[in-house]
């Protein structure tokens, strides 16, 4: 294959479609030989009898009055009269009017006694009625059999299709994506840049024995760039890039996915080297045998066909599989062990320096103002994946072009990232006394939140509802964190906790606000006891889970690892860290109850109070 060109996929090609131009053609064609047929008929086959002279109805009206007409033929708007004395002649009438009718308007009686009047059909619609009366049901019978033709036709297309691979080539006709597209990812990068290596340069490492990797497997949550990165491997190596995400393969008919993995292999070996890119590949990877499904299952055929196939490549085959999961917990350990998979890169979300060149990335064609200091929203974005940062930059520059802006301002990004992480704002209408409790609520965890040694500090406060949230206390890390420690978890609880805290405090009452506050609190007590051995129970770690996955295994029998005894002593020991941070968040408020009324006050008045503002409230009191 030459440098440079890319084989075209073997794909099916679609059904035919209905050519209407074709069809408007063929019925004026039809329409012309009817208009021409009518015309020879007219002038041929029923002419106007010639040499028979021609009189007005008035005319003729008043000579059958006048007993001169021996009889009238009528046929359609034609009346031919006989004469009494001989002769003939023709007249028009309307083809709606009767001729009875203008007779008897006329005044003339006793029709039958002194005239015989005979009434033909018209020729011509004898013979279009005739026509019609033995040609159409050739004709529908025809059109019938053409429909069901054209159907079987196209059952029988996408039957014979069902094994083709639905898979999408990415070539040169394209936006070419290399390795400078994707920023955060270095390590990542790396590791790849030695498949593009061996894709180009294949003998450097068949002269000292290393065989080309079967596979890699992308690791990471989503967002975070394993499409993008696969799609660089292809555009660095220049070779055909084969993608179909992992529930293309399956369909209603047992034994199509695993048809099109042979289809898709045997392609991409007929085009190596290649690269073949598998999306959401624990759709169809998942663990065999944990399910109630018989073994015959067409997941299970697919997983089957495709370890068949990573086994069948020789050191010959230039093609790799590249995979992206973000769940490699549920994948089979066939298809992950070496030999197939012989690469699994984790992608994790983007650092300080990774978000500042992904920033720089995206903002390529948006005109930034001066005010926008990138160092600084990258510092803010902490937690973002790139999909994150490019939808926040795009949301900003829909906001200006929205307020008539010819720049995107500080304002417009800092609006989208908290749109972004929190959703759009939703301007509620709120009774004082609803303001009043989400106020004192929001400011019971910013208080406490901000008398916390090793809190992050607060970023914004606001009782603007977004998404179903009706109000926030966002937090900003001052830096990157890969680690946390018991003390750094336990004054997250206590500030969840602030909120309702501040509620029972103030009111004496209880909001269905803190729902979320005490399921996120909850959640991160019980891995502290659970998986984290941060409790009296010691270094222990205990399989409670109980999410889906698990529930196929426990059907066959496999139970929990802890016993009854000491399931009751984790529940008591989470509720005991628990009520200790409710306790300490309830101190914390007693004692800054003035500073809890002033922020509380000042968010009923402005809705929304920044960091500044917030900072300078609680320091000057």
């Amino acid at each position: 294959m030459p440098d440079g060109q890319f084989p075209s996929f073997a794909t099916p090609t679609s059904p035919p479609k209905p050519n209407w131009g074709n069809a408007l053609r063929s019925f004026a064609i039809y329409a012309l030989i009817a208009l021409i047929g009518y015309y020879l008929y007219t002038t041929f086959i029923n002419p106007t009898p010639s040499g028979v002279p021609e009189i007005s109805l008035t005319q003729a009206i008043s000579d059958v009055k006048e007993d001169k007409v021996a009889s009238v033929t009528v046929e359609g708007d034609l009346l031919i009269l006989s004469y009494k004395e001989g002769g003939s002649a023709i007249s028009h009438k309307e083809s709606t009017a009767s001729f009875f009718e203008l007779l008897q308007t006329a005044g003339v009686s006793d029709i039958s006694k002194n005239l015989n009047i005979v009434v033909k059909d018209s020729k011509i619609w004898a013979f279009w009625s005739n026509l019609l009366a033995n040609v159409m049901p050739f004709l529908i019978i025809g059109f019938i059999f053409f429909a069901a033709s054209r159907q079987a036709q196209q059952t029988a297309f996408n039957i014979f299709n069902f094994s083709k691979s639905t898979a999408r080539l990415f070539g040169k006709d394209g936006k070419k994506v290399t390795f400078a597209d994707a920023a955060g990812v270095d390590e990542a990068k790396q590791e790849l840049k030695e498949v593009v290596d061996f894709l180009k340069n294949p003998e450097k490492y068949k002269k000292l024995g290393a065989r080309i990797p079967k596979g890699v497997l992308l690791v990471g949550p989503a967002g975070t760039g394993k499409t993008l990165l696969a799609r660089a491997v292809a555009g660095e190596a220049n070779v055909p890039f084969y993608s179909m995400a992992g529930s293309e393969f399956m369909e209603m008919l047992v034994g199509v996915g695993s048809a099109r993995v042979r289809d898709l292999f045997a392609t991409a070996k007929k085009n190596a080297p290649a690269i073949i890119f598998i999306d959401e590949i624990e759709s169809i990877g998942k663990h065999r045998g944990t399910t109630v499904i018989a073994s015959h299952g067409e997941q299970e055929q697919t997983l089957n066909q495709i370890l068949v196939e990573m086994d069948g490549f020789t050191t010959h085959d230039q093609v790799i599989v590249v995979a992206a999961t973000n769940r490699p917990d549920m994948l089979d350990p066939a298809l992950t062990r070496p030999g197939r998979f012989d690469r699994r890169i984790v992608l994790e979300l983007p650092d300080i320096e990774g978000r500042k060149q992904i920033l720089n990335i995206h903002q390529k064609g948006k005109p930034l103002a001066d005010n926008v200091n990138l160092e600084r929203l990258a510092k803010r974005t902490v937690g973002f994946s790139g999909a994150d940062i490019e939808n926040m930059l795009n949301e900003a520059a829909i906001l200006a072009a929205r307020l008539g802006k010819k720049q995107i301002e500080s304002l417009d990004l800092e609006e989208a990232a908290t749109k972004v992480k929190l959703g759009p704002e939703r301007r509620r209408l709120q009774s004082e006394e609803d303001k009043k409790l989400t106020a004192y609520h929001e400011a019971g965890h910013a208080i406490v939140n901000a008398n916390l040694p090793h809190a992050d500090p607060v970023h914004r406060v606001s009782i603007v509802s977004r998404g179903l949230a009706l109000g926030f206390t966002q937090l900003t890390p001052e830096q990157d964190r890969y680690n946390q420690t018991k003390t750094r978890l336990l004054e997250q609880v206590t500030a969840l906790l602030g909120g309702r805290a501040a509620e029972e405090m103030v009111f004496s009452e209880m909001t269905v606000g803190a729902g979320s506050d005490l399921e996120t609190a909850s959640s991160i007590v019980r891995k502290m006891v659970t998986e984290y051995g941060m409790s009296k129970l010691g270094p222990l770690a205990f399989n409670v889970s109980s999410s889906y996955e698990e529930w196929p295994a426990k059907l066959l029998g496999e139970g929990l690892e802890i016993s009854p005894a000491m399931a009751a002593e984790i529940d008591s020991e989470a509720k005991r860290i628990i009520d200790e941070c409710y306790g300490k968040a309830v101190s914390i408020l007693r004692k800054e109850k003035e500073k809890l009324d002033l922020v509380a006050e000042e968010l009923m008045k402005k809705e929304t109070l920044e960091q500044e503002e917030f900072e300078t409230l609680i320091d000057s009191n």
